[in-house]
């Protein structure tokens, strides 16, 4: 039997648990954090009532319990294309590296299908709303520190009034908030709060009944109850517990060779409800003590610590992303070692360069502008959300964009970029760069380089559902935004200055994913035009003062160039290397 590997964005597990016998439980993050989609068809304002007859139309046509595109499309009424997504987004969130859809082929994605408990999980957390961000104790004063211009402010003059105004009250929590988003314990928090609340319902559609013992009766397998992974682990510090049903008192010691006798949903219901509980105690603790700590600065004080203490700003813990936040005016370099293969998070950075050229599972860029981000190989998901003026430069499997202005994705994905929310003027174009390993961590998270569907940008709903904010009547019908093609001729690679001096070099020494034909024809144009350019210079004889003054004609233009074009921050990078 080949041993299943569990998902849960931490350390290795400790195979033993019982060197941990009582061990915490946690939210598993990227259900809330990726797996969400804004199709009308997946919300639910009654899930139990609604869920319930679809879990058992599903069910009736599955075979192994699976379920394909075709049968997900007929249940809940969506497209083929809409299936096909919910399949994919699904297959990205798993909580088990093992599943049949995870290592499914692009062309067996249909067929193959999702186990349909798996999918009644994720149907239902589409009912869940994001926390709201925090407010700094003296936002005016924050607000002199970092960049107040916004890419926003232009079109919020081609809407209504009422419209502008609606949307500016939502676009200001966002700006105001940029350097306090959630924090890690506030979001596990408001998950673990959503998961106690909603319970009993996703115990109830994993259950089974019993016969003739009435309709309130039911029971929970050993099977079904090991899909609450999708939702929730245990263990903390990396003594993560491998099996969920290890950590029970009622499946622990189960004889592998004997079926595990079915347990009431109740007991389940009860048992889980006391953890949570317990959890949301300890998260408690930890937040008041931080928000209660000694602060003696002034507001204005507080604001400039908050802009200088943000170079290179890089925390971890043994759970959850590393977090990259608040880097300004800087460039900032992580590579394998520092990352160790963990999902990355860059936060609120402006007017930076980051390098992140490791193999990631996860990737979230949120609140950040006037910024270049590089990320290396994203094996699971990229998130980009809120961001103006940024490009991202991404090698990953899937990417989806929320919220954005002006901001140009330079692209190889595997599967159709996704544009959701209040997006505007953003571009998409060919991956355009490589570093020496990047060939070795693609293969490592599972990227096929000739497969690149940067240009089938996929937009949906104009409206994220599972947001907190306010939208004006009437803005849920409208389609997103999607996004233009750069011009071949504004096209350009970029260059990865060589931070690994002094490491063995990879084995990649050029872009691994295919340029469509315009493009390479303008870039091979290009190379030709300036190998002319330079053979004709050799080749004309030139007095000194007139070989001077071409020579500073260059700089001058190149100067223009690297400013109107952002580079700069890259030279500067280079300089210093």
């Amino acid at each position: 039997m080949t041993e299943e590997v569990i998902d849960q964005s931490s350390p290795p597990p400790d195979p033993d648990p019982i060197q941990n016998p009582n061990p915490a439980i946690h939210p598993r993050r990227v259900p809330f954090e990726h797996g969400l989609l804004p199709i009308p068809n997946l919300l639910f304002t009654d899930p139990i009532q609604t869920l319930a007859p679809i879990k058992q139309k599903l069910a009736s046509s599955a075979t192994n319990n699976r379920v394909g595109s075709p049968a997900i499309s007929e249940a809940l009424s969506i497209s083929s294309d809409h299936a096909r997504l919910v399949l994919e987004t699904l297959a990205s969130v798993l909580h088990s590296e093992t599943d049949p859809l995870v290592v499914a082929k692009p062309e067996e994605v249909d067929s193959i299908g999702a186990d349909v408990r798996d999918l009644v999980l994720f149907m239902y957390v589409q009912s869940y709303k994001r926390l709201m961000p925090r407010t700094h104790k003296d936002s005016a004063a924050v607000a002199d520190v970092w960049p107040s211009a916004s890419a926003f402010d232009g079109y919020l003059s081609a809407l209504s009034p009422i419209q502008a105004c609606s949307l500016r009250l939502n676009i200001g929590l966002i700006i105001n908030s940029r350097r306090f988003m959630p924090s890690p314990a506030d979001e596990e928090a408001h998950q673990l709060s959503y998961l106690q609340k909603h319970m009993a319902n996703i115990i109830s559609l994993l259950a089974d009944p019993v016969e003739g013992e009435g309709d309130e009766s039911s029971v929970l397998s050993l099977e079904s109850f090991e899909h609450i992974r999708f939702l929730l682990h245990f263990g903390d510090k990396g003594s993560d517990v491998p099996s969920l049903s290890q950590a029970t008192p009622f499946f622990k010691n189960s004889n592998p060779a004997m079926p595990a006798v079915p347990v009431p949903a109740s007991q389940v219901h009860d048992w889980l409800l006391k953890k949570i509980a317990s959890a949301m105690e300890n998260i408690s603790d930890r937040i008041s003590g931080k928000e209660n700590g000694p602060s003696n600065a002034s507001g204005q004080e507080a604001a400039t610590a908050v802009a200088s203490e943000a170079l290179n700003k890089v925390s971890s813990n043994d759970r959850g992303p590393c977090i990259i936040e608040g880097v300004s005016k800087t460039s900032l370099f992580k590579q394998a070692s520092d990352l160790k293969g963990r999902s990355v998070k860059v936060a609120n950075c402006h007017d930076s360069v980051i390098y992140l050229l490791a193999p990631l599972r996860y990737a979230t860029v949120y609140g950040c502008s006037d910024s270049t981000i590089v990320l290396g190989a994203a094996g699971k998901a990229v998130r980009v959300e809120h961001c103006e003026r940024v490009h991202v430069i991404a090698a990953t499997k899937r990417i989806c964009i929320a919220n954005c202005r002006e901001c140009v994705f330079f692209l190889g994905v595997n599967q159709r970029p996704l544009i959701v929310g209040d997006n505007h003027k953003l571009q998409v174009a060919p991956y355009n760069t490589f570093y020496s390993h990047l060939e070795e961590h693609m293969t490592e998270v599972g990227i096929v380089p000739t497969i690149n569907r940067w240009n089938e940008p996929f937009a949906l709903g104009a409206v994220d559902p599972h947001d907190s904010l306010s939208h004006p009547t009437g803005a849920s019908d409208k389609q997103s935004e999607s996004a233009s093609f750069v011009d071949p001729n504004q096209f350009t690679n970029f260059l990865i200055p060589n931070w690994f001096a002094g490491e063995a070099l990879g084995s990649t020494k050029d872009n691994p994913f295919p340029l469509p034909d315009a493009y390479l024809a303008v870039q091979q144009s290009s190379l030709k035009n300036l190998e002319e350019t330079r053979q004709s210079l050799r080749e004309t004889p030139l007095e000194e003062n007139r070989k001077r003054e071409l020579t500073t004609a260059f700089h001058m233009h190149f100067k223009d160039w690297l400013y109107a074009t952002g580079n700069v921050r890259q030279l500067y990078c280079l300089q210093g290397d």
